[in-house]
């Protein structure tokens, strides 16, 4: 196999599995050469990682250590991709009855799917998330975007019951959207004890489903490892969660002059682009 034919196989195994530690002696083995030829392959990607700030590489020394890919978006991208998602979702065509906002567009694009995926990923590359968490429907697709870039499983919380999953555990909690009490619940089998929860959402008003799926959390004795949101909206009634991350913060929907106001949300604030 030609150095470049290795490298372009090297890179492809490496983003296909992030987070993972990956021996050096497997590469060896794999292209049959010599380990400081390996090492001088993954010098080069790192190095252009590094130059268009798309991913992290990094190694660990000593003999039970390797490398690992790590995606992260660095900041130009994330606040040039943020400003034309906040255009996009001004559309008035998205407004929907209840001040709720069409997203359905943006969460069945595979394009925009990995953008968002990457960017959360990226703000809890190093919280050590053992689980991605989110409530049916809406979230399911965002849920599994973010998981595939940290590299854990995603489970999905329920409205009700489904006899496919066994025994449940359940909490009520009050919904933001219609101030009503009502019951969220997760198989007993989805979450080891101790497991570290990354929660996702596509849209929060006043928070109530995300402290429902919180709630569950610390119900299977577990910890919230952090809160994302596609979008949050500035303009609901007070909101019962302040330690969250929001990619779009919509400030205003005026249903009768068409009108919504949209920016970037307190993700930038939050992320630290100071990896690279």
């Amino acid at each position: 196999m030609k150095r470049s034919e290795r490298l372009v196989d090297m890179v492809k195994y490496l983003i296909a599995r992030p987070h993972t530690l990956i021996p050096l002696p497997f590469f060896a083995k794999r292209y049959g050469a010599a380990k400081s030829s390996i090492s001088e392959d993954l010098s080069i990607f790192k190095k252009t990682l590094a130059q268009q700030k798309n991913g992290i590489l990094e190694t660990i020394p000593g003999a039970a250590g390797g490398v690992k890919y790590i995606p992260f978006m660095g900041e130009e991208e994330a606040r040039e991709y943020l400003n034309k998602l906040a255009a996009k979702i001004q559309d008035p065509d998205r407004i929907l009855p209840g001040n709720f906002v069409y997203l359905s567009d943006i969460l069945g694009s595979p394009e925009q799917l990995a953008k968002i995926g990457q960017l959360i990923a990226t703000t809890y590359a190093y919280s050590k998330i053992d689980y991605v968490m989110t409530v049916e429907t809406k979230g399911i697709a965002l849920a599994q975007a973010v998981s595939r870039y940290l590299n854990v499983p995603f489970v999905i919380v329920r409205h009700r019951p489904k006899i496919t999953e066994g025994a449940t555990i359940s909490v009520n909690y009050v919904a933001s959207s219609s101030e009503r009490v009502e019951k969220m619940e997760l198989a007993k089998r989805s979450l080891p004890a101790g497991s570290n929860v990354l929660i996702v959402d596509d849209f929060m008003k006043g928070g109530g489903t995300l402290t429902g799926m919180e709630e569950l959390v610390n119900e299977f004795g577990c910890h919230v490892g952090g809160m994302a949101v596609l979008c949050e909206t500035q303009y609901a009634s007070q909101k019962v969660v302040d330690d969250y991350q929001s990619l779009i913060k919509i400030t205003s929907v005026n249903r009768v002059h068409k009108v919504i106001e949209a920016e970037p949300g307190n993700i930038l604030k939050q992320t630290n682009f100071n990896r690279f």
